[in-house]
């Protein structure tokens, strides 16, 4: 059968090459994303020392861990967009976009209020050292106002890409990093007739950039008048039905949980390094930089194998599923392995964009990646099997395999050897978490019988976003755990 227009046919051809070429949009999408938190930090480190990148480091986890579980439901939202684009369902997309909307609206403002009044509490209970705290409270409460139109505008950016147009959605997303990134120093330093706000102005700079990029979106969906977009009687689409609000939530669930792990994982090891001291807090943010990069592979390849396996499967073609994941895990290893080596080799030329000139932190920092960089080829194993699992509608084994790699070995490890290790027990248990998961993960790929028979329909679409269900839910990458 021929494919449709604009969708790639997964089940023939060269497995490498189509793996590839399926991963590296993903890949380009995510270093985009991450760049802007890059610079963002470099901007901070570099104009305002390493208490204010301690604090931003402390208040963007806690960013991530009131969000993680709301993307979910968007992650859902866009796999059922894109299969009613598939049946060429145009009052059915925006049905689903609309009750993602009314949805959306309705976490965000609660998410604001919540987070506007906890965040002082939070902040303590993660034993955020006294001179990083008020900064991070500042900076925090700004960043809670600019969430709602970063909300809207990734649910927005995803929908666009549910009904296959991975252009428009590129482009906002691209204008708002521009936007965030200029405007840090202009409101950090106060140029211009701009006051200085130190590091309330880098939260204000997203804000602005969030907003922005967001207005500059709806604007050029209704002059294109795309799909994605309600007019006239549609605006009723923005109070959710039922049915609809049932199925977002059951599909956004699992990937949501997995999200809602990932950042209460980062959380509590958040505490952990909090309790050695701001140096400490901040070479562990800059480091965080770094393997924010390392990740990115195994990420994008997980969401190809995904893809590609379930369209496999669908098709019974079982031989090929198990060579897409041995082709996955060579990538994998290739590709994150190189860029393991050389982020050892060039470190601490990396770390001093962040950390300044501030020697103790860069040495600290130097020795996190050292002893925890190199994990995350293991975290790949796991990404890329997982992913292959997922493809036949298997998501709970993944998900319990996750939560005991990163609570019970990571976080027990990293308490349980800080008396006779010290702050070296949070770094050495990133690897040990990793390989716990890696191995977990294998047994369950060899014997976890995830082959018989698929539950539910699985789509490539599904699998896709169920992979990258740890990735990035506002435009910045996910805090690495």
């Amino acid at each position: 059968m021929k494919p449709e227009a604009g969708r790639r046919d997964l089940t023939a051809g060269p497995i490498g090459r189509t793996l590839l070429l399926f991963a590296l949009p993903t890949l380009g999408s995510s270093v985009l994303q991450s760049l802007n938190g890059s610079i963002n930090a470099i901007w901070i480190g570099q104009f305002l020392g390493e208490r204010a990148l301690a604090a931003t480091t402390n208040a963007n986890i806690i960013m991530f861990l009131l969000v993680a579980a709301t993307f979910g439901f968007g992650m859902a939202a866009t796999i059922l967009i894109g299969q009613n684009m598939g049946r060429r369902d145009i009052d059915a997309v925006r049905r689903v976009l609309g009750s993602a909307l009314g949805l959306f609206a309705v976490i965000s403002t609660l998410t604001v209020g919540i987070g506007w009044w906890a965040a002082p509490a939070i902040l303590r209970a993660l034993a955020t050292p006294a001179e990083v705290y008020p900064l991070a409270l500042a900076y925090l409460r700004v960043i809670f106002v600019a969430m709602p139109p970063g909300f809207i505008a990734v649910l927005l950016t995803m929908a666009l890409r549910g009904v296959g147009d991975s252009i428009t959605p590129l482009k906002f997303m691209a204008l708002g990093s521009v936007l965030d990134v200029a405007l840090n120093p202009v409101f950090i330093l106060g140029l211009g007739p701009v006051p200085a706000l130190g590091i309330e102005g880098s939260a204000v700079a997203t804000l602005i950039a969030n907003s922005g990029s967001l207005l500059a979106l709806i604007a050029y969906l209704y002059a294109k008048d795309l799909v994605v977009r309600l007019r006239g009687p549609e605006w009723r689409y923005l109070i959710p039905t039922p049915d609809l609000l049932k199925a977002i939530v059951v599909k956004g669930f699992p990937m949501g949980l997995q999200m809602l792990v990932v950042s209460t994982s980062a959380l509590a090891m958040m505490g952990l390094v909090n309790r050695h001291g701001t140096a400490t807090t901040a070479a562990y943010g800059a480091a965080n930089q770094l393997w924010t990069y390392i990740q990115m592979p195994a990420m994008a390849v997980g969401a190809a194998v995904s893809a590609m396996a379930a369209q496999n499967i669908g098709a019974g073609q079982w031989e090929r599923v198990d060579r897409i994941t041995r082709a996955g895990l060579r990538m994998n290893l290739l590709l994150t392995g190189a860029l393991v080596l050389l982020v050892t080799l060039l470190d601490r030329h990396v770390l001093w964009l962040f950390l300044g000139s501030e020697p103790g932190a860069i040495d600290i920092a130097a020795r996190i990646n050292l002893i925890g960089g190199w994990s995350f080829i293991l975290f790949g194993v796991s990404m890329v099997l997982a992913a292959t699992v997922r493809a036949n509608g298997a998501v709970v084994g993944p998900l319990v395999i996750l939560a005991i790699a990163m609570f019970p070995v990571r976080f027990g490890l990293a308490n349980a050897l800080a008396p006779m290790l010290g702050a070296d027990a949070i770094w050495w248990s990133f690897p040990a978490g990793s390989f716990a998961s890696m191995l977990m993960t294998i047994a369950y790929y060899r014997h976890g019988g995830w082959r018989k028979g698929r539950l539910t329909p699985v789509t490539a679409e599904e699998c896709k976003e169920q992979a990258l269900a740890e990735g990035q839910p506002t435009q910045k990458a996910m805090p690495v755990g």
